[in-house]
């Protein structure tokens, strides 16, 4: 077709393309949605990657081109019109039941903490996001659910007011150098947390306090962007609540062969994160500061060997660069 733009974009891991005027807008594509997949427009949110982030219904931009959208990666979270069907039956037939005669015996009503209930419906994570093309994405959404709904993390998210718009996975091979590894990123202060769920080797997952850890660490880049003391003073203190309120044991796996971890401590020559970022991205691993040492004064323990740790991976890249090792040697 002339002067037209073929669009794709992901539901529920299944790939659709839309065609369109080459000056066609973001509303343009809701329109189709609707028409094509039966989604109501106020239903639809777009995760757009890189640097978009989410975009939902009323869109802020209402003629952002889609042209600027082609070699990006489109997924749509909204629920299937069988699930909006189900959920408008449910509503419709959810009347008050008609009072029988007989009289019943009166029962102790069970205490329920309506304002706690609605604080953990507020602050939350508002869309739950697998990567549908890695192996078996419900399995890394159960994880991200559990993340979730961990009594310690609902905790400390209801004490600091946080809300996170998407818990996602994060691809190990995007985010793996010879120099380092991501464990976490956080885009815009709450809008996107990855976290690293997987192993190098896509053969099983990592070990479970190890990432809710990590989730901590990115929780705290919701306040503070910069590694300084407020930030590492933020995430102890969340750290703490997450234990202090984690009654259900957080850190075991539902089964015996749920979650694994081979090989993998989670720890050493692995970094959180670069600090939260904007519009961009940090590569773990890499000093952001211009001189060669690190500033360690005021700093624990915990940082210090982060540090130290940092600075070894440092040095053994240059010392291979020097000896003229490939690239992508570890």
């Amino acid at each position: 077709m002339a002067n037209s733009i073929s669009l794709s974009l992901l539901h529920h891991g299944n790939p659709h393309v839309f065609d369109f005027p080459s000056d066609a807008t973001i509303s343009d594509l809701g329109a189709k949605v609707f028409s094509s997949l039966s989604i109501p427009q106020a239903n639809q949110k777009y995760l757009i990657t890189p640097k978009l982030g989410v975009l939902k219904y009323p869109f802020p931009d209402p003629v952002l081109p889609l042209s600027t959208l082609l070699n990006k990666k489109i997924i749509l979270l909204a629920p299937l019109p069988s699930e909006l069907s189900s959920l408008t039956e449910a509503s419709a037939s959810s009347k008050p039941r008609q009072r029988t005669s007989a009289v019943k015996t009166a029962t102790p009503a069970r205490h329920r903490d309506w304002r706690k209930a609605q604080d953990e419906a507020t602050y939350t994570f508002g869309t739950i996001v697998p990567l549908p093309y890695l192996p078996d994405p419900d399995r890394s959404r159960r994880f991200l659910e559990r993340l979730r709904d961990d009594a310690g993390i609902k905790a400390s998210m209801r004490k600091h007011k946080f809300t996170v718009g998407v818990l996602t996975e994060m691809n190990p091979a995007e985010h793996t150098t010879h120099e380092s590894r991501t464990l976490g990123l956080n885009r815009n202060r709450g809008e996107v947390i990855e976290l690293r769920l997987r192993t190098d080797a896509y053969d099983g997952y990592r070990d479970y306090k190890v990432i809710r850890n990590t989730l901590c660490h990115e929780l705290a880049h919701n306040v503070f962007g910069e590694h300084d003391r407020n930030f590492w003073d933020l995430t102890k203190s969340i750290e703490q609540e997450v234990e202090e309120n984690d009654w259900r044991s957080g850190g075991h796996a539902l089964t015996s062969q749920e979650f694994y971890n081979p090989d993998d401590s989670g720890i050493d020559g692995e970094h959180m994160d670069g600090g939260g970022w904007t519009g961009g991205e940090f590569i773990l691993g890499k000093n952001n500061h211009s001189s060669p040492t690190l500033n360690r004064q005021g700093l624990g323990r915990r940082e210090l060997m982060a540090q130290a740790a940092e600075e070894r991976m440092k040095k053994q890249g240059d010392a291979n660069k020097g000896a003229g090792a490939p690239t992508g040697q570890p």
